[in-house]
């Protein structure tokens, strides 16, 4: 089924986290990594449109576009603040696809089509298939779910950029190691990622563009992703109408997408 509806559906879900605390490493690895996760998202609850046109590796025009609209809790614990990390990817275009919905809590992953009685869960293989695996280089907070280490400065454009190696926490997160630049001055804005499988193989290269003034800083809203096991095609994702909205948390639950939320 998921492979029927293009699992592309989870490239919207921009940053989520799940909250596997930090043991001791480099804190200044950590710093960079913080930093570099507050450009990529705000700490607090926000919705937006996503735009994902798929490309053949050297074309000029996209072979499949694809419209979702994405709400996001993504809350880091501050305080007497709970952290929350859930979202809700639903497909508006192509019509035949209206109305199917990807819910992520934590780690977790379930897939709903109007077709099914109920949410079916999404395995950590399909995760690996396909634009899935896409879904999961976007989704990732690196602060909590992967532990850092700064290995030096390189060039990166016109600029210089920290390079980071992060290896994962635990099991649950899906890629076991990121090769991560990011810009040394400013915001410590993301440059690129490179995410590695178990034997040490390149399966995915982000890249982050088109940096605007959105929601109090300047995020990326365009972000590009290669799959070089592939044949180099990529996806090019698009972000706008991005918006702070009060989204209650009735509304991310496996009940609730079978209610059909707003």
């Amino acid at each position: 089924m998921l492979s029927k509806i293009n699992t592309a559906l989870l490239l919207g879900l921009t940053l989520l986290s799940t909250w596997v605390f930090a043991s001791p490493e480099d804190e200044k690895a950590l710093e960079i990594i913080r930093r570099a996760d507050e450009v990529r998202s705000p700490n607090k609850p926000f919705r937006y449109t996503l735009t994902i046109s798929e490309y053949k590796a050297g074309a000029t025009q996209p072979e499949n576009k694809q419209i979702l609209d994405i709400s996001m809790r993504f809350i880091k614990p501050d305080g007497e603040t709970k952290a929350d990390a859930r979202s809700l990817a639903r497909l508006i275009f192509p019509p035949r696809d209206k109305g199917k919905v990807l819910f992520s809590d934590g780690y977790a992953l379930w897939f709903y089509t109007p077709e099914l009685r109920r949410p079916v869960p999404v395995s950590p293989q399909q995760r690996l298939i396909g634009q899935i695996a896409n879904g999961d280089v976007i989704v990732t907070n690196f602060e909590y779910a992967y532990r850092s280490t700064l290995q030096g400065e390189v060039p990166c454009g016109e600029n210089v950029c920290y390079s980071l190696l992060l290896e994962r926490k635990s099991a649950e997160a899906t890629w076991p190691k990121i090769s991560y630049y990011v810009e040394k001055e400013g915001d410590n804005r993301p440059f690129k990622a490179s995410y590695y499988s178990l034997d040490d193989r390149l399966f995915k290269e982000v890249t982050y563009h088109d940096f605007q003034p959105v929601l109090g800083k300047m995020r990326p809203t365009k972000i590009v992703v290669k799959d070089t096991r592939n044949g180099n095609r990529y996806s090019v994702m698009e972000y706008s109408d991005i918006r702070l909205e009060s989204l209650p948390e009735s509304w991310f639950t496996r009940e609730s997408i079978m209610r059909g939320v707003q």
